[in-house]
Formats: C-alpha cells, structure tokens, sequence
C-alpha cells in the first residue's frame, strides 16, 4: 500500500499558504508507516512546534494500472473516504526554503488519518461537501467542485509516473482553513453530514 498526495490542489488554499499556482498536479508520497492506527490518537511529535491539520477527501483504488486513459479512470475505484494529511508547517517551511524534499514534514509515522469508506455510487463526486470540525467549531467547509483537477483526472496524471495497486490511497488536496492542532483538541470529519473518522489530539 502507498499513500499518493495531492498538493494545491484547492485555489483558496494556495492563496492562504501564499503559494505559487501549479501548472500541473504536485504530488508527493507517505509511507504505510505514515498511517495513523484506528483509535488511536494523534500524537504531537516532538520535532515540530506547527502541526497542521489538513481535511481530503480520499480514493481508495480497487485495481491496477498504470498509464491510465482519463476516461477510463472511473473503473479503477470504487470507494471514497475522508482523512487528514498532518503536517508540521514549521519543519516544512524550512525545507521548502532550503529547496529540500518535504517529507520529514509529511510523511511522518501518524501523519496521515484515514476514516471510514462509502461506495461512490452514494454521492455526486462533483459536488462532495465535507468538513473538518475542531473542538466543535467547522474549521475546513471543502466542496469537490473546488479542486483544480478531479479525481479521475488525478488517477491519469499520477499512473503516468507510479503503477497504482490494489489498495492504494489517493489523498486529492486540502481546501482553505488549515491551521494547528494542541493537545486535548478534538477533530471530527464529515462527508455529506456522515461522520467519517473522530480523533483525539495528545
């Protein structure tokens, strides 16, 4: 199992880190280390000060494939989900300085929740409203119709470069209102009003 990520994904968001646009999908990998156990909760690791919460919606692949046309992309999922790719924002801005690999920042172990899954055929992929919710307050309002490139044009560009396999994850991007988790927050995620995983902050 891989963990393929999607970063800039959501305009907003670009405007809030105050990135640059892309031209194309950036994309950047977490090992199956990186997956933080169910029930479990997130710890806060002790080489960061600037955690960031990070809401996506997920896509889990049901097959191989590699190469694969746009249009035939649909066939290769079944599933989506919810999750929350964890970030230490102060570790990260320091190696983007450096121009060096975002991966101490992203890929740590426990960096990346993954909630529960519901057949697609359930919900009108253009238009996926989701929310992250801290301590009772909805920090992260995202809607898929926002994203800069679409699931299925996502599965294309990323099979160019990695065989996707049975049970990969593809983490599509964070909309606006990422911020930094505290010990004792709690962080709820919802998709179309379905709680999709509920986690305690240590």
């Amino acid at each position: 199992m891989k963990i393929i990520c999607i970063g800039r994904n959501y305009a907003k968001h670009i405007e809030e880190l105050a990135n640059e646009r892309p031209a194309e999908p950036v994309v950047f990998m977490k090992p199956d280390s990186a997956v933080l156990l169910k029930k479990n909760p997130f710890i806060i690791p002790p080489f960061s000060q600037d955690i960031h919460y990070e809401v996506e919606v997920l896509v889990k692949i049901n097959k191989i494939g590699k190469f694969i046309d746009q249009k035939f992309a649909h066939k290769y999922y079944e599933e989506i989900g919810l999750g929350i790719d964890f970030t230490a924002r102060d570790l990260q801005q320091t190696l983007k300085e450096k121009g060096l690999p975002w991966e101490k920042a992203k890929a740590f172990d426990g960096s990346a929740v993954i909630g529960k899954y519901y057949n697609k055929k359930e919900f009108d992929l253009s238009a996926l409203k989701f929310q992250l919710i801290k301590n009772g307050t909805v920090v992260q309002d995202g809607d898929s119709s926002h994203m800069l490139w679409k699931i299925d044009e996502l599965i294309a560009y990323v099979s160019q470069f990695f065989t996707l396999k049975i049970g990969d994850v593809i983490f599509t991007g964070t909309p606006a209102g990422v911020g930094r988790v505290a010990a004792n927050d709690t962080l709820l995620g919802t998709l179309e009003g379905r709680e999709m995983f509920h986690i305690k902050i240590k």
